[in-house]
């Protein structure tokens, strides 16, 4: 293989590896060279994910052990890794550690949590064990890719799901002052962000037709959205978050809110979050509120003001598989190859699924 930037998606058979094979398959740059399942090796991708078929054509699963043999010396690699939290650290270190023989130049963007915090000791508070590769820490850097430019850093751990819809909402609010550092979140997500595995809170009689919080006030994406929120703001915050599950496979709804030490006009937010984003091309400010519907299957994040008295409300509605995993991390990649950040993005969303 040559010419083009080479692709690996580690975890490829999950949700969000899925999600990823199929950015991939209409990127201009990057050209898939292995999905990665130790479990599915040999078989066809198609088998997994029937409605990729067109997309990959007579491609298999790879087991990790092979997944560099068809990439030549000194090439450019783009490694995904949508593995599991706490199985994608070491994954990605085993590739790493292949590549460099081979001589690869690499960037690698990990959707799980294994890259999210800088400091060991603060990942395995949130998530428990021992990191798979602490090592590699200081090569990676967490922000949503609105909320970070000029980095550095060789490597990318992209926020959750939660997190991302959370942090496009509050961000803007910390950095104009406009609002108390202490905010109040809502949102809802669909069964897809539990993962492929059936669990009982996924188990479709049970979340069909149903709403239901949990783990409120105690949800693990909660110190990563403060820490984020702090890095992206320079402004130090609390976060009180409810997570919902919602009756719907795809999509995150965010209902953020804050108390404001005077009034604050609706114009005045809009002014807020218009500056913010006004070299974002994947946010866009909606005049009524946002719908999941606009936005599921895109990179899009779509987001809605409203202002009180003395309050002030954030609506944020975004894919949790795309802007919140695959496509933000092949947002991330653009960059990290310094290729127009919406390359193989701007497909519109669907519409009525």
């Amino acid at each position: 293989m040559s010419g083009s930037i080479q692709a690996i998606v580690l975890g490829a058979t999950g949700y969000v590896g899925g999600e990823l094979l199929r950015l991939l398959a209409a990127h201009p740059e990057f050209e898939l060279a292995a999905a990665v399942s130790d479990r599915c090796d040999g078989e066809q991708i198609a088998a997994t994910f029937p409605h990729l078929a067109s997309a990959c054509v007579a491609q298999h699963f790879i087991a990790h052990e092979h997944c560099l043999s068809n990439i030549d010396h000194g090439a450019k690699l783009a490694l995904f890794s949508a593995a599991p939290h706490g199985a994608s650290a070491a994954l990605i270190a085993r590739t790493l550690a292949a590549a460099e023989k081979k001589n690869l130049q690499v960037h690698v963007v990990d959707s799980s949590a294994d890259f999210r915090y800088a400091r060991q000791s603060d990942y395995e508070a949130v998530y428990g064990g021992t990191h798979g590769a602490a090592d590699l820490l200081p090569q990676f850097y967490s922000a949503v890719p609105e909320h970070a430019h000029d980095v550095s850093a060789p490597h990318i751990g992209h926020p959750g799901c939660f997190a991302t819809a959370i942090l496009l909402a509050a961000v803007p609010l910390l950095r104009s002052g406009l609002t108390d550092a202490e905010i109040f979140v809502s949102a809802t997500t669909g069964s897809t962000g539990s993962g492929r595995s059936p669990q009982e809170g996924t188990h479709h009689p049970e979340r069909h037709s149903n709403m239901y919080a949990y783990k409120p006030l105690a949800h693990r994406h909660a110190p990563e959205i403060s820490r984020l929120a702090a890095q992206a703001s320079g402004r130090e915050n609390r976060v009180h978050f409810v997570p919902h599950s919602g009756p719907f496979a795809r999509g995150i709804y965010a209902t953020v809110q804050a108390k404001t030490p005077q009034t604050v006009t609706l114009q005045q937010l809009r002014d807020a979050f218009s500056a913010a984003y006004a070299s974002a091309p994947f946010v866009q400010l909606v005049d009524a509120t946002p719908r999941l519907k606009n936005v599921v299957a895109s990179n899009y994040c779509h987001i809605g003001l409203a202002a009180g008295d003395d309050a002030v409300v954030v609506m944020s509605a975004i894919d949790n598989l795309v802007k919140g995993a695959a496509g933000g991390a092949v947002q991330w990649m653009n960059r990290l190859w310094q290729l127009p950040e919406t390359s193989g993005l701007m497909t519109a969303a669907p519409g009525w699924i």
